[in-house]
């Protein structure tokens, strides 16, 4: 808010017929206030109808009771000086008020207002008004911009209680112009009393009310704190020092005994106290702090609902009241000083700003680990966390109570850790979660080989579905676990869990055979042969009858058996094979998953 708070306020502690002496339903009789003019009052009526039946007023819409106002309250003042003009009406944020600013000196021609609120107050704010919320609470509908003025400028305020429920309400000028001109913003010259209009001050200060007059023989004082007015006894001078909230009278003794009487107010504000308030971080990763938090510190045992806080860059901002940050700060880097001052809600001109703290923007730790870890059926245990802490301050808490910086776990779950960046007796903590699952190591149960097709394939059968990929020689690894268009051959195939729970690699030979041949000496399917052995390094094939017999050794250079055994006819039946080879590593080896079954047929 660029302005200096200047806070019109009468004190309900002063009885409510007093209170509400600061009130009229009417714009004929408003009140006229100024600078130093105390305004409180709580509303009952309308008086009588100032719109003279008409049901809308700008923003102001028909009420309950079929009017524009239900309970209402006028003002009038004239502005003093040119700038940036604003105010706050303050009230129970459980009630709903409106309100309507006209510029005009004649009630009987109001116009449309040149500001105007009618939102109810669903958010329960505090006040509504013009300019800025003295709060710091921004995104409130239930203010409108700023106004722009000249002196000599007369206004008119109709504030009205729509719900016909209400504990009063409070004025708080507010705008430029009271830092410009802090005593004459407002005109005094409106209000016709000798001894001025109602004066607010701060306690443990001294009211000088003076009611000097040309050619007066003397003055009696008196005064009024709820049982009539007394008299001061001691004081006869044109003079008066006040201390005590109250009313007070003067009766002016004039030679012709046409005396004068004249009645003011005097109201004394509490003088608050700013307390002392601890520094503060905020964390990275949160664009926003919650300057409200520290309110608790800075009101101490002080009555929150007597006094407003509010924060500062700056302590000269601080001292005049001008660019209130918001209660949601946006913070910068580095560390930063923010000011509080604490201002009597009776009056903001008491106030103390003695108290600051620092807002440190702090890092928010960096938990650059694993979140889902697997636990391999082959293993006991699998350590999780930060290895390696990289922030000396860094602390760290588990749920299951361990303090380090990583844990070993046995066993699959969840497991929180809790990390906090301490900075002297600042901190700021991150907590992540880290999932242990168990993982089994894969292995290798089957493999399928559909061969002497045009496109031979190979299917891996593996005890494991999830999780698992597959590679054939030095192939890109896949998910799925059938390889088409697969050369005849030796293979390498390799199956990687992905959790890191293991790898397992096989060797496996794609060849050709007949599944049954017809040795009768026609020339069609009279040898038999495994077809594609010719990328082997030595193979040899070993034929066995059921029995498991050898009956026929062929290598790759043999054209095939004819079915005979020392040169006698075999009968028609099934026959077993299998092939052997030099593998990689220079081992001769036994081809797998091979179906080794064929049949002879005459």
């Amino acid at each position: 808010m660029k302005c200096k708070d200047i806070f019109l306020y009468l004190s309900l502690l002063l009885g409510i017929s007093s209170a509400y002496t600061q009130v009229s339903p009417d714009c004929v009789n408003a009140i006229p206030i100024c600078s130093n003019t105390p305004v409180n009052g709580g509303t009952v009526g309308l008086g009588v109808d100032d719109f003279n039946g008409v049901l809308v007023s700008g923003c102001l819409e028909e009420t309950l009771l079929g009017t524009i106002e239900s309970n209402s309250a006028w003002y009038h003042f004239r502005t003093g000086a040119s700038g940036q003009l604003g105010f706050n009406i303050g009230f129970d944020t459980m009630e709903d008020w409106d309100f309507a600013l006209y510029k005009t000196s004649d009630c009987a021609n109001l116009g449309d207002p040149i500001r105007c609120n009618f939102y109810d107050n669903q958010d329960e704010d505090a006040f509504i008004g013009i300019g800025e919320d003295p709060t710091g609470q921004s995104g409130n509908v239930q203010y409108e911009d700023w106004l722009p003025v000249e002196s000599g400028e007369d206004y008119y305020l109709l504030i009205n209680n729509f719900s016909n429920q209400n504990s009063g309400f409070s004025i708080q000028f507010s705008g430029n112009i009271f830092v410009t001109n802090p005593y004459d913003a407002l005109d005094c010259s409106i209000i016709n009393n000798l001894l001025g209009p109602p004066i607010t001050s701060c306690e443990n200060e001294v009211v000088v009310l003076d009611a000097t007059t040309t050619m007066a023989i003397d003055y009696d004082w008196f005064e009024d704190n709820g049982n009539g007015f007394q008299p001061i006894s001691g004081v006869q001078g044109p003079t008066l020092q006040v201390t005590t909230s109250g009313m007070y009278r003067v009766n002016v003794i004039m030679p012709s005994n046409n005396n004068l009487i004249s009645d003011v107010q005097v109201y004394f504000s509490s003088m608050p106290v700013t307390y002392p308030i601890s520094d503060d971080a905020s964390c990275s990763g949160s664009s926003t702090y919650d300057l409200s938090q520290k309110d608790i510190e800075v009101l101490g045992s002080q009555n929150v609902t007597e006094f407003l806080v509010s924060y500062y860059n700056s302590l000269a901002d601080a001292m005049i009241g001008t660019n209130v940050l918001p209660k949601n700060y946006i913070t910068g880097y580095g560390a930063q000083t923010i000011y509080s001052r604490v201002s009597s809600i009776g009056n903001p001109q008491c106030f103390d700003a003695s108290q600051q703290f620092q807002l440190i923007n702090l890092e928010t730790p960096i938990m650059d680990f694993e979140t889902e870890v697997y636990l391999c059926d082959a293993s006991s245990d699998i350590t999780i966390g930060e290895m390696i802490p990289p922030n000396s301050n860094y602390t760290y808490s588990w749920d299951s109570g361990e303090s380090t910086s990583s844990i070993s776990v046995s066993q699959a779950g969840s497991y929180m850790v809790t990390v906090t960046n301490n900075q002297g007796t600042l901190s700021c903590s991150n907590s992540k979660i880290i999932v242990v699952t168990q993982s089994i190591t894969p292995r290798i149960t089957d493999m399928i080989i559909d061969d002497l097709q045009t496109n031979n394939t190979v299917t891996v059968m593996v005890n494991v579905t999830e999780d698992i990929e597959y590679q054939m020689d030095n192939g890109a690894f896949q998910s799925e676990n059938t390889f088409t268009d697969v050369l005849p051959g030796a293979h390498r195939i390799t199956v990687n869990d992905i959790n890191g729970c293991g790898i397992v690699t096989e060797q496996i030979v794609v060849v050709g055979f007949p599944k049954f041949f017809t040795p009768n000496g026609d020339g069609k399917n009279d040898l038999w042969h495994i077809q594609g052995i010719s990328n082997l390094e030595n193979p040899v094939v070993f034929i066995y009858n059921r029995f498991g017999k050898l009956l026929k050794q062929l290598n790759k250079t043999d054209v095939g058996w004819n079915g005979s055994f020392i040169n006698k006819e075999l009968p028609s039946s099934d026959y077993w094979f299998k092939l052997t080879y030099i593998d990689a590593t220079g081992q001769r080896t036994q081809a797998k998953y091979i179906n080794n079954h064929f049949s002879l047929k005459r």
